[in-house]
């Protein structure tokens, strides 16, 4: 019969080890998590590698011990453990305890001697035992059935040692390595030992003598003067040593056997609340798998078996479609989203009257095109009954290639769950599914969407509620959810391409280039890779003899920020960046378009909601949001989008200065306000405060530097920041930014404010109640923490600043609709939208695009916008 093993968890050990081994981690709240998170790795290694019949851990109960009494420097000089560590051990001794692992401290004495003791009366009770610690104190504890687990590298590697693996490693008993420990002492404790004795001296003098009462007896017989004089005039010292050394194992505690010997439940209801609270996803099957004696999940914690109905014959789906009625819950399957021309949907599934249906659309079409159109226009277009969906966008756009105008739905839930916490990765069903139900399903290809539209309905009851609690119903129902439409429509719209000045502009680059490479061999005597940073390196800097300004692993760094600083020292340097703009833009825009122009000549971008944290919309294969303009060069790439037709203009409308209105309007600053509402030049009003000056004698300069303090302070600029931008000291910086907040007196108390309130709740909102979460306020760190206030100013500003131009093009679109009109919104980059306009519609489009853009929020400023008219974006703008 084999033996009950028993593992003893050393928790102050393993919390440490996980601590510094693991990347920060925090919850959205700014809960610091990665000890906890490592600990409960190396818990389920134990348990996968040894799977030990009972699991039970011990922690220090507070710093001072017995030993402190009897050494007033017992462990003196250790760093003070970070708050970010401190916080960790409430939380792995609650969720040990849910887990129902016994968790043992004792005041006055170690966790080691816990350990110690319960290490010998589990083996008296013929259990096979693992210590599993990251403390090598430990290993003395090692017996013929006390085994030491000792986590190395990381937190999996591990070293198991026995009696005889000890004896065998070290060449003395593990006993006898506590009098080692004497002899040589230990730093990260402060026990003293033998000045003059390290490692190697230690192990040998106890190999030969035994012990150290042994060693301070034999002292004339050992060589070596200093030695010996050592031991004589420490030998009480070493004695002490050794005693402070020694682990505890009869500490004045009765300890029951049913406590050592707790199975534990690492997948109940109460960890499992837990791990979802403190954002362990990744633990939860985990947790689930090891508790199993089989591959099956308990039926409390997986989605239960769900029956559906295949639908792929025409005939079929019109019978289905009377019982589709009041609720239906919707996930539609779209492929190749990346890929515009070939999005397609491939299935739909649909959960209506507790029943399931799997449409199988391909099939479907190739069956009869028309009947499954008007099928799905009798379902989508049926007001009276409400749609939840997830990830409706791509259905959207693929509907509107089969001429199929979804209505609006009523809760799309991968969008409430985006809004509810912006900082995640992915909002899958099945993500979503385990996060907030702490269960999770699978199954094949169609059992697995079966399951999937049955968790919808329970995540959207969830959401639903949250988003309520939240008071985000305007933000979810009248800008994010109509939002969606719009950008399927602007997705379904794309902005048409002139190929001609496409191929003329990279002729134009391509030659450009050619002759920048044969400039650049030229100055530097001999021909080599521009593009690699090692060859160049050696050229400017070993060659040229340049300055260096920065090394890196590899070598020389060769980024934008040395070469600005060398732009003085030799006429190559200008010419190496003047390359690297044209060979950029080269890549990047003029072959990167061509491989993206439909079959229409248009491009279609990728808009989607989900993906930043400030709000704002993110442009994809390819990126139109991000041409730069800056140059002339990347202005130019905009002569190559056109209107749709000879018959259409490109029409831009820019917000004027809106972070700084909405910051005008949050801060209340009667300054800021007076100046926007008496149309003044904020850069201009601004110079005339800061340097104090009466507005028409402020210069070029003064508006410019003022204009740098303007953005740099909604961004959270710091002097030195701003002193580099300007080029001018830090001093002078300083002065600039006090003197602003000093005019801008309100300014200054909003930042205050809104850095408290996110010190209090971790995230901020927006003027819709939008919340991003900054866990970085909390931080000990002071890089990390600046970054964190940085954030909490910039945030709402940023934030409703996005809020604006999405109501903007909800209200633009509803009014282009409404008044049946063919001009079409097709691109929004951040603060401006661009539309093609018909030129029989121009005035009215014009008048509707400028109403409904300045009148979007009652605002203590006016909200400006600037329109310009164009046969190219580039004239537009």
């Amino acid at each position: 019969m084999n033996r009950e093993s028993l593992a003893v968890l050393d928790g102050n050990s393993l919390l440490y080890r996980a601590f510094y081994a693991i990347p920060e981690l925090t919850t959205k709240e700014g809960v610091y998590t990665n000890g906890v998170y490592g600990f409960l790795n190396m818990l389920l290694k134990i348990k996968e590698d040894i799977n030990p019949d009972y699991i039970v851990a011990a922690f220090d109960k507070s710093s001072n011990t017995f030993r402190h009494k009897e050494y007033e420097d017992y462990k003196a000089g250790r760093k003070k453990t970070p708050p970010e560590l401190s916080m960790q051990f409430p939380i792995i001794r609650e969720i040990l305890s849910k887990m129902g692992i016994s968790v043992f401290e004792l005041e006055g004495y170690e966790a080691d001697d816990l350990i110690g003791t319960i290490s010998v009366l589990a083996e008296e009770e013929g259990m096979e035992v693992y210590v599993v610690t990251g403390d090598k104190d430990a290993l003395q504890l090692a017996t013929d059935n006390v085994n030491v687990v000792i986590n190395k590298k990381g937190i999996t590697e591990k070293e198991i040692y026995n009696k005889e693996r000890f004896i065998e490693d070290f060449g003395v008993t593990p006993t006898q390595y506590i009098d080692v420990k004497g002899l040589m002492g230990d730093k990260s404790d402060n026990i003293p030992g033998v000045p003059g004795i390290g490692e190697k001296t230690a192990f040998k003098l106890i190999k030969e003598y035994g012990s150290i009462e042994d060693v301070l007896m034999n002292i004339s017989n050992i060589s070596g003067k200093k030695l010996k004089e050592s031991l004589q005039e420490y030998s009480e010292q070493a004695i002490f040593s050794k005693k402070l050394a020694t682990i505890i194992t009869k500490v004045p505690v009765e300890i029951p056997m049913e406590q050592l010997r707790t199975k534990g439940n690492f997948n109940n209801c109460e960890v499992r609340d837990m791990c979802l609270k403190l954002q362990f996803k990744s633990l939860l099957n985990k947790f689930e798998n090891l508790s199993q004696d089989s591959s099956e999940t308990p039926e409390n914690q997986r989605l239960e078996v769900v029956d559906y109905k295949v639908i792929n014959e025409i005939k079929d789906l019109n019978d289905v479609i009377p019982n589709i009625k009041n609720r239906v819950f919707v996930k539609l399957y779209v492929e190749d989203t990346s890929n515009f021309a070939k999005i397609m949907v491939k299935t739909i599934g649909i959960l209506s009257e507790g029943q399931v249906y799997l449409l199988y659309c391909d099939k479907l079409l190739e069956e009869d095109r028309k009947g499954f159109i008007n099928a799905m226009k009798i379902i989508f277009h049926n007001s009276s009954l409400e749609k939840i969906t997830h990830g409706i966008k791509y259905g959207y756009t693929a509907f509107l290639k089969l001429g199929i105008d979804l209505d609006l739905v009523n809760f799309d839930v991968e969008i409430a769950a985006y809004l509810l916490d912006s900082s995640k990765s992915e909002y899958s069903i099945k993500t979503l599914y385990e996060e907030r139900l702490g269960k999770t399903f699978d199954g094949d290809e169609d059992s697995l969407k079966a399951n999937e539209i049955v968790a919808l309905e329970k995540i959207y009851t969830i959401l639903k509620e949250e988003i309520e609690k939240e008071d985000m119903e305007e933000l979810l129902f009248k800008v994010e959810q109509p939002l969606t439409k719009v950008i399927s429509y602007m997705e379904y719209e794309g902005f048409n391409i002139n190929r001609k000045e496409l191929e003329n502009l990279g002729t134009k680059f391509s030659g450009e280039i050619d002759t920048l490479t044969k400039e650049v061999y030229h100055l530097a005597g001999e021909e080599f890779n521009i593009n690699s940073p090692k060859q160049l390196g050696k050229i400017l800097f070993e060659k040229l003899d340049l300055p260096v300004i920065k090394k890196t692993k590899t070598g020389y760094s060769t980024n934008a920020e040395v070469l600005d600083a060398l732009k003085d020292k030799h006429e190559i340097i200008n010419k190496i960046l003047y390359f690297r703009q044209i060979t950029k833009l080269y890549s990047t825009y003029i072959e990167g378009l061509k491989n993206v122009i439909d079959e229409d000549g248009r491009i279609h971008s990728n808009f989607t909601q989900t993906v930043t944290t400030t709000g704002r919309l993110s442009s994809t294969e390819p990126n139109l949001q991000n041409i730069p303009i800056k140059n002339e060069n990347g202005r130019s790439i905009r002569k190559v989008f056109i209107p749709h037709n000879e018959d259409s203009v490109i029409l831009s409308a820019d917000y004027s200065q809106i972070e700084l209105r909405v910051l005008a309007h949050i801060s209340e600053d009667e300054n800021m306000i007076k100046a926007f509402r008496n149309s003044l030049d904020i850069h201009t009003s601004t110079a005339s405060e800061v340097f104090n000056v009466p507005i028409e004698n402020v210069t070029k300069t003064m508006r410019s530097n003022a204009k740098a303090v303007n953005f740099g302070i909604v961004y959270g600029i710091g002097d030195f920041s701003l002193a580099q931008d300007l080029g001018i000291t830090r001093g002078e910086a300083k002065k600039y930014i006090d003197t602003y907040l000093e005019r801008y007196g309100n300014v200054q108390k909003y930042m205050d404010r809104v850095i408290e309130e996110a010190e209090e709740n971790s995230y901020v909102t927006t003027l819709l109640h939008r919340k991003r979460y900054i866990p970085e306020v909390k931080s000990s760190n002071k890089i990390v923490k600046a970054l964190g206030k940085r954030l909490a100013m910039n945030a709402p500003i940023q934030g409703s600043a996005a809020d604006i131009i999405k109501i903007a093009m909800v209200n633009v679109a509803n009014e282009l609709k409404l008044k049946q009109l063919r001009s079409r919104l097709i691109l929004q980059v951040h603060d401006e939208l661009i539309l093609n306009v018909y030129k029989d519609e121009l005035d009215l489009v014009k008048d509707i695009v400028k109403k409904e853009m300045e009148n979007v929020l009652d605002l203590k400023v006016p909200l400006d916008v600037d329109i310009s008219i164009g046969d190219t974006w580039y004239e537009a703008k």
